[in-house]
């Protein structure tokens, strides 16, 4: 289903939650981070028409999600930093491997955590709202795909 796609971006680099058919709008008037839940919501609420419970339940799991999924991060930075400090002719290897190991272990947990997001999100959604999103998805992805194929053809060489 491609209405995986867009809420994909949700949860996706640095946490920059933020649903995939507005991010570009909302990120040239928040130059400094992510929107907030609220400022996510009210965007998507424009696209498809949200009811106040829906407004508030998505706040709260965004809110949730964000919060769980910065904490993960964190300490998945943190692992990282551990393990560059390791690397050196005296390392000891059972220790890079246990960090390693560690890294995996919140890298899924964040891989979970993301999916649960857009599981709970979408259940929120009514059909035709989901069948809408899903739709502005198609027609984003096709102005993306004819985006590249014009730049790829400026690129080209005159023969």
């Amino acid at each position: 289903m491609s209405f995986a796609k867009p809420l994909a971006v949700i949860t996706g680099s640095a946490l920059a939650l933020t649903f995939a058919l507005t991010a570009p709008a909302v990120a040239q008037q928040m130059p400094q981070g992510a929107p907030s839940a609220e400022q996510q919501v009210a965007q998507l609420d424009e696209l498809v028409n949200l009811d106040a419970g829906q407004e508030q339940e998505l706040v709260s799991l965004l809110t949730q999600g964000q919060e769980r999924l910065q904490s993960l991060q964190g300490e998945a930075q943190g692992v990282q930093m551990q393990i560059h400090e390791q690397i050196g002719p005296d390392f000891d290897e059972a220790s890079i491997r246990r960090d390693a190991e560690r890294l995996g272990q919140l890298t899924g947990d964040m891989t979970a955590e993301s999916a649960l997001m857009q599981a709970r999100i979408q259940s929120t959604l009514t059909a035709e709202q989901r069948d809408e999103l899903d739709r502005l998805a198609q027609e984003q992805e096709q102005q993306m795909r004819q985006m590249q194929e014009q730049m790829q053809q400026q690129q080209m060489p005159s023969q």
